[in-house]
């Protein structure tokens, strides 16, 4: 038997064309849904289109976004998981819809367990104590309330070595 060349329809040719191009811009939507990552207590800067004019978050307790001339933004990291970032032109069309993903950080850090307490540790080159959602309620305020006190002190030496008027 000899193999016989077929002849595709027209009709089986727009199907496979239109296959293409849903699994092309299956792909190209994938790739522009990979989140970008943010970490905790720390920015990121992102450019955005120039003809943004108002900038939503999905949920600000994540992520908080700063605009910044020159079609810049400033994330910054503020709890840990997964929102979304829109930009909108003056019509409200969408411009860019990204995902945030906010993460702890992964280099000198040290967790330690106590049973279900939980203490972290920021360990660059030495280890102090650091405030990390997470971490148990009373080692966390205890770190935070030193933590203020020595901002309150900075900021009230700050005060006292101001120039005096004559």
């Amino acid at each position: 038997m000899r193999a016989q060349a077929r002849q595709k329809s027209p009709r089986r040719r727009l199907q496979a064309a239109m296959l293409c191009a849903v699994l092309s811009a299956s792909v190209a939507a994938g790739a522009a849904a990979e989140p970008v990552a943010v970490v905790l207590d720390q920015a990121k800067v992102m450019r955005i289109p120039e003809r943004t004019s108002t900038v939503v978050v999905g949920n600000p307790l994540i992520a908080d976004v700063s605009v910044q001339t020159g079609g810049l933004v400033v994330v910054t990291g503020k709890g840990y998981g997964v929102t979304n970032f829109i930009a909108l032109d003056n019509r409200g069309n969408i411009l860019l819809e990204q995902l945030l993903e906010v993460r702890g950080p992964e280099e000198h850090v040290v967790v330690v367990y106590r049973g279900v307490e939980r203490e972290s540790y920021s360990c660059t080159p030495k280890c102090e104590r650091r405030i990390t959602l997470g971490n148990s309620p009373d080692y966390f305020e205890a770190v935070l309330a030193q933590t203020g006190r020595r901002d309150g002190q900075a900021q009230g030496a700050g005060a006292g070595n101001e120039p005096r008027g004559r």
